[in-house]
């Protein structure tokens, strides 16, 4: 997968260079392409902002340094705008763009960018989350980082994107690993047993419960999907929803 940033901070992705999206980069699975969009501006002064026509507060990232870093960069495929007003990064908007050959991403900085760039690049909003960050740099990386977990061979064989419990439709189980007890807190008896089965359901009536607790929106919709369950699953489910109508 080709991924593209437009950036007026580049030395911002170092982060992407670790972990997994740097093995992911090392192997070719992932091409990162970042671009400054300084290097584009007519500017003598090399600047990429002015005042925003109307008034107003702040500055406006200019709509030329933009489209000829696109243009000359050679970049293609989906563009994203990382903004507030976008639509919200969701499983679906992820496990979708991770189909993609090649994405571009902007990062906007001050009060925006030039409307006129974004309409010309036929740019597609994105936003993380109901609040505004600095610039457009951290969730960009957020993008690019759960969208590669979908990308063939980015994960390793013992790992998959589709067991994480969110993708589900619930919010993942609590974990533990060793030691057994630690400065006398014990971890729950059943993930010690050696039977699966049983930790299997413990695990997934636990991702129940949270979401239930703390995404009584995800909880719903994961009800009004119809998930395929087996009889002891839907007679604890039956447990959770009967806890609502008591109510």
């Amino acid at each position: 997968m080709k991924v593209n940033i437009l950036t007026i901070f580049p030395e911002m992705f170092s982060p992407l260079r670790e972990s997994m999206t740097g093995r992911a980069i090392d192997n070719g699975i992932i091409e990162l392409n970042i671009v400054d969009i300084r290097d584009y501006t007519a500017d003598k002064h090399n600047r990429v902002d002015d005042t925003p026509y109307g008034g107003g507060a702040g500055m406006v990232m200019q709509a030329q340094p933009i489209m000829d870093a696109f243009r000359q960069s050679g970049f293609g495929g989906d563009v994203i705008y990382m903004s507030p007003r976008g639509e919200m990064l969701s499983p679906e908007l992820v496990s979708e763009l991770s189909e993609a050959a090649e994405i571009t991403i902007l990062c906007g900085h001050y009060e925006g960018v030039d409307q006129r760039a974004l309409d010309m690049l036929g740019a597609r909003d994105v936003s993380i989350g109901d609040y505004v960050l600095t610039g457009g740099e951290l969730p960009a990386m957020v993008l690019i980082d759960a969208v590669s977990r979908f990308i063939p061979g980015v994960l390793s064989s013992e790992e998959s994107a589709f067991d994480e419990s969110i993708y589900s439709g619930l919010l993942e189980y609590p974990q533990y690993s060793r030691p057994a007890v630690f400065e006398g807190e014990p971890a729950p008896d059943i993930l010690l047993s050696g039977d699966h089965g049983e930790v299997d359901i413990w695990r997934w009536e636990q991702s129940l419960a949270l979401t239930k607790e703390r995404r009584p929106d995800l909880f719903d919709k994961y009800v009004a999907s119809d998930p395929q369950l087996t009889k002891r699953q839907k007679k604890i489910l039956e447990k959770y929803l009967q806890q609502n109508n008591e109510k």
